[in-house]
């Protein structure tokens, strides 16, 4: 890639061309706030924070969509600025519900990060406020637009890497809101429930329903993890609190999956302390399933696969594994079938 140097705040920088001044500065530890940016999505400029100054342009540019070019003389922290993301950030408060104190987003809400890192107390602007109902017509995501800021990261998200497109804002002005098409609930749209919007939204607008009520973001512990559902490997972050799982994420431009997750990656975790869960291996006795030890279990499963195959021949037994084990157990389940078995009769549930 060619090459260009830039300056930033006074600080010489090489870079590749092509590159936005938003990349660059993330690239090399300097801050420029947004709230419509995301890396998963295209620029769009709506929010208006991440303006810098650039020195001989007419006015000032957004740094999520502007590119650099060589010689570039930028400036990202003045007085101007300051001054400027400082009015954003209190008209987009202006007409925001102030209970941060029970918004499941707190501590997570990026509204709230650049309002406390701009140091404001008090909203200078008083005036009309949205009073919308909330929809929690279904059992995983719950939406307040009451608490939308309109940066539309919902809507692009679910068009540019869903190709679903629930999401579109209706009305003008002051009016305006993102919503689905004639306002219906999603489930009476193509919504997949995959939660890519909850994942994208920068504050408590779009939000797990499931995990509401359970902990704060700071009091649950983070496990990174691979999901199990099948095989594509998507990485997750599992929020665990008193030793529960309360929810699942994962990280942007992070693993094969990039921060994207299926419906059932991000909401499909109750089964792990669900009370019909499976926690000692069964036996049938007597017409009836009752509590075994391994041994037990695994001397009924050896005893019966050898009569099978001294009876039947070895082809008559098919193996199939989960994606719920590791590559490491799948490795070994399929050397059992085919060294000990001695079949090719063996498939993956992911492969299904």
């Amino acid at each position: 890639m060619a090459q260009v140097i830039v300056t930033i705040n006074g600080r010489r920088i090489k870079t590749e061309i092509g590159k936005t001044i938003l990349e660059v500065a993330k690239e090399n530890g300097i801050y420029i706030p947004t709230l419509c940016y995301e890396p998963r999505l295209k620029p769009y400029g709506a929010c208006r924070v991440c303006l810098v100054e650039v020195e001989g342009a007419k006015g000032l540019l957004p740094a999520c969509a502007t590119e650099v070019t060589d010689g570039m003389e930028i400036a990202t922290d003045t007085v101007t600025l300051y001054e400027i993301r400082r009015t954003i950030v209190e008209l987009l408060l202006s007409d925001h519900p102030p209970n941060c104190l029970v918004c499941e987003s707190a501590g997570s809400c990026e509204l709230q990060d650049l309002a406390y890192r701009l140091g404001i107390e008090e909203v200078r602007f008083k005036g009309e406020q949205y009073e919308y109902k909330v929809e929690d017509f279904n059992p995983l995501i719950e939406r307040d637009h009451s608490k939308c800021i309109l940066c539309g990261r919902c809507v692009r998200i679910c068009e540019e890497v869903q190709g679903i497109k629930v999401y579109d804002f209706i009305n003008r002005g002051f009016e305006t809101v993102v919503t689905t098409p004639f306002d219906r609930s999603l489930t009476e749209t193509e919504c997949e429930f995959c939660g890519q919007c909850v994942s994208t939204c920068p504050t408590g607008a779009l939000i797990d329903r499931q995990r509401k009520f359970k902990g704060r973001i700071w009091e649950t512990a983070k496990v990174r993890s691979i999901c199990p559902y099948c095989g594509c490997g998507c990485q997750i972050i599992i929020h665990v609190k008193n030793g529960e799982v309360i929810g699942i994420s994962a990280d942007v431009e992070c693993g094969v999956n990039e921060g994207n997750l299926c419906a059932k990656g991000r909401f499909g975790y109750n089964f792990i302390n669900h009370q019909d869960r499976l926690k000692t291996p069964l036996i049938r006795k007597d017409g009836r399933f009752i509590e075994a030890s391994w041994e037990e279990a695994l001397k009924v499963v050896t005893t019966n696969l050898s009569k099978i195959k001294t009876k039947y021949g070895a082809d008559s037994i098919a193996g199939l594994s989960s994606a719920k084990c590791t590559n490491e157990e799948n490795y070994l389940f399929q050397k059992f079938m085919r060294a000990v078995i001695e079949t090719n009769n063996v498939d993956h549930c992911a492969r299904l």
